[in-house]
């Protein structure tokens, strides 16, 4: 009789909003709440879970922060809680250009505009 068994790292994002002006970098954005964990599978079903970390990312700039574990299982279990800066402690800085650059035709410009000025392409 074979055995097949294995050891996984996974990650579940959850649906979260909250709208938020960036500490990192200054801009408007919102939180994505993820989930990564470690994954027993027998017969490529998930059975066992472990090491289970709740992670924010912010849309802006790519930041991101661990979040308090209690608040985690809040945001899990689909109950409308607020994150706050002190449940947040800052994994990993994200970097947002300044520059805007158009996908059609390569122009990039620091202004915020919502078309390109050179061919009228949306940025």
């Amino acid at each position: 009789m074979f055995f097949i068994m294995g050891i996984n790292q996974g990650r579940k994002d959850f649906e979260y909003n909250q709208m938020i002006i960036c500490s990192n970098c200054g801009s408007y954005g919102r939180y994505q709440v993820f989930m990564t964990y470690m994954c027993l599978s027998l017969f490529f079903i998930p059975f066992f879970k472990w090491n289970k970390q709740y992670y924010v990312q912010s849309t802006c700039c790519n930041t991101v922060y661990a979040l308090n574990p209690e608040i985690g299982k809040q945001i899990a279990g689909r109950k409308n809680v607020e994150i706050l800066p002190k449940h947040l402690t800052q994994v990993h800085a994200g970097y947002r250009s300044r520059y805007k650059r158009c996908n059609n035709c390569g122009f990039e410009t620091q202004e915020d505009f919502e078309f390109c000025p050179k061919c009228g392409m949306r940025f």
